[in-house]
């Protein structure tokens, strides 16, 4: 692996109900397609619907790739945005997995904060993107459902210290397309590695002064 490149993990999940396509993992191939620049190496995971797989695989990525930022993305039924989540929550863990399997727990991490937030201003990337005329609609939540996709994204937070993000998309048509949403996930991911680029320099600048 080239170490002068910053590695970047972006993960989709796999079907599951009635989302035999899985719109999140088809906008990551997407992403794929495009890359994110000749200086970060883009590595992407599907991920199984399935509390125990996501306990084992989220860790093994960070720790295989000590990745510079990690995104997950999942598809919402309801959704009508790209939406970035700003939090993950550790409780409230009830729906069953495709494995019909639930934690006793009903929790990610037992002992853990309730409510964790990505380091990531998500309305800043919001703000941003928007303001770069992409042709599709970004919103920000603070509810990222209760589900796999909280589920997964509280563990990143958790493993990173809030270096992790989530996006949620709509459902392929609805009104997006794969390329759609593959776009925006290229503009969304970039405006998120400048953010925290920035915020590299600020902090390197501050011990530089001190």
């Amino acid at each position: 692996m080239d170490n002068s490149k910053r590695t970047v993990v972006v993960t989709g999940f796999g079907p599951f109900g009635e989302h035999t396509v899985n719109a999140s993992w088809v906008a990551v191939q997407e992403l794929k397609k495009l890359g994110l620049g000749t200086e970060v190496d883009l590595q992407v995971y599907e991920v199984p619907v399935e509390y125990q797989t996501v306990q084992s695989l989220v860790p093994s990525l960070w720790k295989k790739y000590h990745p510079m930022l990690v995104v997950h993305v999942g598809v919402s039924g309801m959704a009508t945005t790209v939406t970035l989540e700003k939090c993950g929550r550790n409780h409230g863990y009830k729906g069953l997995d495709n494995s019909s399997f639930c934690p006793d727990s009903q929790c990610c991490i037992v002992g853990g904060p309730d409510c964790i937030d990505s380091v990531i201003d998500m309305e800043s990337v919001c703000k941003r993107v928007t303001a770069s005329g992409l042709g599709v609609a970004v919103s920000v939540s603070k509810d990222a459902g209760r589900y796999l996709c909280d589920f997964t994204y509280y563990t990143s937070l958790y493993m990173s210290h809030g270096r992790s993000a989530f996006i949620h998309v709509p459902p392929l048509g609805k009104p997006y397309s794969g390329e759609d949403l593959g776009r925006a996930l290229q503009a969304i991911v970039q405006e998120m590695l400048e953010l925290l680029g920035n915020a590299k320099e600020q902090i390197h600048c501050q011990q530089h002064f001190h």
